[in-house]
């Protein structure tokens, strides 16, 4: 004959697996974090009486609180995982001495996940000054069970959004490096003419950037020319410098003057870019018949000009602050400069420059430099560029994207 003892055990014993399977129901219906930590709250302070519940859960190498009950948040914070909790490997009563910090609790419930400590769960009455063993101490158990279900449920749903989130920062690198792919033209688009020699080098990174390099015939007599970096990389970038080539092939005509340009400029990148990008921007229009050279640097790096007769290098620096840095550029200095027969010009984004040597970024202009001041053509220079670039590439230096572009003056 079941005795009167056995039918109340067998009562609690099947409330407490009811109590589980609606758990285990909910995680199984995949509900929000929100709302899961919702129906917990509900369930310990309704139906086990619990007044007072502090859930610690660790995750990106740090510990955090997940569920604050009953608790101020200024109590919360006056607990410290590593000093006040991690020495608790098992459930543990606090109720007759209670450790400073954990006044007002008492239950210590450790929460482990493959012999790992994921999570601990701090439980006290309402009534602080209560006498006595605490009545929520029966429920340690069950609540131990249920609070590792749903501490595994809440990382695995973190799993699953940073997956989620890797797939589509994924497909938006792949998209923004096509776009990016689209800005730099073929050698067969590059100019042909008889008194120039184009050269041109893009090598990606792996992280996409912003480069866009860019030339083309403004009339019979004048070539246009350009390069240009955006700060940042990603979608946001490459959508910012795509768009702004366009604005450079509507605007940028044999006849434009160059300071009206760069305004016009100016206001498309605040425009596109809501004043959270720059560009910077080196622009030039050659004149073929008068070998004049007519430029502005808009904080990009200053191209060089080597004069093989004079064995000069020059720095192209005259021009402005970069793109998209001020609703109004100050000024706009232009410069002007007649080109001698046989020289080199040679612009790059930083990519080509900036190394990474560790702890510090280093900066290997001089052998750029060295690789462009000779009487060797052009093309040759180009192959001793590649090789900078290979063997920086080798030792994993580079670290953004490179873009060259290069006219031999006939």
């Amino acid at each position: 004959m079941v005795t009167q003892l056995k039918k109340k055990r067998l009562r609690l014993y099947k409330d407490r697996l009811n109590i589980i399977l609606d758990i285990a129901q909910t995680i199984n219906e995949d509900h929000s974090i929100e709302d899961l930590l919702a129906e917990f709250e509900i369930l310990l302070r309704e139906e086990l009486e619990v007044g007072k519940v502090l859930v610690f859960t660790y995750s990106n190498e740090s510990w955090h609180n997940l569920l604050i009950s009953g608790v101020s948040n200024e109590e919360a914070e006056m607990i410290s995982v590593e000093k006040d909790l991690l020495q608790y490997d098992s459930i543990e009563s606090i109720t007759v001495s209670h450790p400073p910090n954990l006044k007002g609790f008492d239950a210590v419930i450790p929460l482990f996940h493959r012999f790992k400590a994921i999570g601990f769960v701090l439980i006290g009455d309402i009534e602080e000054e209560q006498q006595g063993i605490s009545p929520t101490i029966k429920h340690l158990k069950l609540i131990q069970i249920i609070s590792n279900l749903i501490i595994v449920f809440v990382e695995n749903k973190r799993m699953q959004t940073a997956l989620l989130e890797q797939k589509v920062m994924k497909k938006e690198m792949e998209l923004a490096s096509r776009i990016q792919n689209q800005l730099v033209p073929s050698k067969e688009q590059m100019p042909q003419t008889s008194k120039l020699n184009i050269h041109t080098f893009y090598q990606p990174h792996m992280g996409v950037g912003g480069d866009y390099y860019d030339a083309f015939q403004l009339s019979r007599q004048s070539i246009g020319f350009c390069i240009a970096d955006v700060s940042g990389k990603g979608m946001s970038a490459a959508m910012v410098m795509s768009n702004f080539q366009a604005v450079i092939h509507s605007l940028f005509t044999s006849r434009v003057n160059l300071k009206k340009l760069v305004h016009q400029l100016n206001d498309r990148v605040n425009a596109s870019a809501n004043n959270e990008k720059f560009i910077t921007l080196f622009i030039g229009r050659y004149n073929l018949l008068t070998r004049r050279l007519t430029y502005v640097n808009a904080g990009h790096l200053p191209p060089l000009l080597f004069d093989k007769k004079k064995n000069q290098l020059t720095h192209l620096e005259k021009g402005c602050i970069g793109l998209g840095m001020l609703d109004f550029v100050p000024s706009v200095e232009i410069g002007k400069v007649t080109i001698p027969k046989g020289s080199k010009l040679l612009a790059f984004t930083d990519g080509l420059v900036e190394i990474d040597e560790g702890n510090q970024v280093e900066s290997c202009a001089e052998e750029v430099e060295d690789a462009i001041s000779n009487d060797q053509p052009l093309e040759i220079n180009f192959m001793e560029l590649k090789g900078i670039i290979n063997k920086l590439l080798d030792k994993n230096s580079v670290f953004d994207d490179v873009s060259i572009i290069g006219i031999e003056f006939k």
